[in-house]
């Protein structure tokens, strides 16, 4: 299992990735703006899950 520090961490790194991507998605020909979309689209779904596991839900489903 992975510490606290280990996904923020993660989750820092991918938000870099993810502005890196973004710049490249502003500047890039049109036919390479799908394919980078889909990458930043990926990066929004990993940093969003690593959030959620950060930020866990607290309490019990069947209350």
């Amino acid at each position: 299992m992975r510490t606290e520090d280990q996904i923020r961490r993660k989750a820092n790194e991918l938000l870099l990735q993810k502005k890196s991507v973004e710049e490249r998605l502003t500047a890039a020909e049109e036919d390479r703006k799908p394919g980078l979309q889909s990458e930043l689209d990926r990066l929004d779904d990993m940093i969003l899950l690593l959030e959620w596991v950060l930020n866990k839900p607290v309490g019990s489903y069947h209350g």
